[in-house]
């Protein structure tokens, strides 16, 4: 397993479930243990949780592996089977996982200026939370999920917020321009300020950030700077491998890589969709926890498995009280109906279809409805 988070440990859990005795080693890059990420924006940024709540094994789990962490995978030799480290080490196996996630994008130029972050690993939420506690005027450049998960946690601890987003409306491509608008109208109706259709030019400051200038000529004064533009796959140690690359590891609905015996799981894969009839590369915890099944059928068989067809994506979001769930997707939809609730009240559950066909459902503080649309959803598609 090239890679120990979520995906990595879902994989090695499958492994052991479906009746692999031999050697299992987990490579990661971080020095931690699989922890959550989802808390790390909400929860574990607010200081309402600890690292301990964070840990994804059990008391009593023992996958009988052996754990590498601290290593960087740097390279694959195919003819080998090797998996190269970045102290000069390597690993021989005769099956391998890829499951190195994805990075958060940074802001170019923004190296080494202080009070400057991004949120992706327990590390960057340690220096996060440390600073928020200190309080004072946080800019979220990205008004995504985590962006607006940060900007959420942050008003709520009290501090200054304004959020940048270069989209003329936040969230409109997962869930459309429509609710989109609704979703990030939370921010204004929690005092936070919001700023969209304009990008950032770059950050003023010597040391220490002092403000975000944006490239409309405006300047907005900052203590602390989140970027939370996106992230990218982890996949430049496979280059030159001849494991097919394309917005991260190309791969089948079976997790199937182009070489034999590698399959690819997590954040990192870029698996084919049956239902769309394209590929996808979706940063979704329950799909890492979720398809890596498929994929160690795969590897276990040596080859193809009918992997059946994968429940539609499915996320969640914690925002100013509000529980965002969303599963499907949005694009496509030809109509969009409201079946409970009120917008205004962002107390709403909404379906998307396509010439009739639900293809996606959004609840904003509808649990209990949107579990019967997502059932309904997943039977429907």
């Amino acid at each position: 397993m090239v890679g120990a988070s979520l995906a990595g440990l879902s994989a090695a859990r499958c492994l052991r479930k479906r009746g692999y005795d031999g050697r299992l080693v987990l490579i990661g890059d971080e020095p931690h243990r699989p922890y959550d990420r989802p808390p790390l924006s909400k929860e574990f940024l607010a200081g309402t949780i600890g690292e301990a709540d964070l840990v994804l094994e059990t008391d009593d789990e023992d996958l009988e592996a052996e754990w590498l962490l601290g290593a960087r995978a740097t390279g694959l030799d195919p003819a080998r089977r090797a998996v190269r480290l970045a102290d000069g080490s390597e690993v021989r196996a005769d099956g391998i996982v890829i499951a190195t996630g994805a990075a958060a994008r940074g802001l170019p130029g923004s190296e080494g200026l202080a009070g400057v972050h991004t949120l992706r690993t327990l590390d960057d939420a340690r220096a996060l939370r440390d600073e928020l506690a200190r309080g004072g005027r946080l800019v979220v450049i990205g008004g995504g999920f985590i962006g607006a998960e940060v900007a959420s946690t942050a008003r709520a601890l009290g501090l200054d917020v304004t959020v940048i987003e270069a989209a003329p409306t936040p969230l409109a491509g997962p869930l459309g321009e429509t609710m989109g608008a609704v979703v990030s109208g939370l921010h204004a109706d929690h005092g936070v300020r919001l700023l969209c259709g304009v990008g950032v030019k770059g950050l003023s400051g010597e040391r220490q950030v002092e403000a975000v200038l944006l490239e409309d000529g405006r300047t907005v004064p900052a203590d602390i700077v989140v970027v939370g533009v996106g992230a990218r796959p982890c996949v430049e140690w496979l280059e030159g491998s001849g494991v097919q690359l394309d917005n991260g590891v190309k791969c089948g609905a079976d997790g199937r890589t182009s070489l034999a015996g590698v399959v690819a799981v997590g954040d990192c894969a870029n698996w084919y969709d049956p239902r769309a009839g394209t590929h996808r590369r979706v940063e979704h915890w329950t799909g890492a926890r979720e398809r890596p099944d498929a994929a160690i059928a795969t590897l276990l068989a040596g080859g193809a498995v009918e992997p059946g067809v994968p429940r539609p994506p499915y996320f969640w979001s914690d925002q100013y009280g509000v529980k965002i769930q969303f599963a499907g997707h949005a694009a496509g939809a030809d109509s969009l109906t409201v079946e409970e609730g009120a917008v205004d009240d962002r107390n709403v559950l909404a379906v998307y279809r396509r010439a009739g066909v639900p293809v996606a459902v959004l609840g904003m503080n509808q649990p209990r409805m949107f579990m019967r649309w997502r059932k309904r959803l997943a039977a429907s598609l």
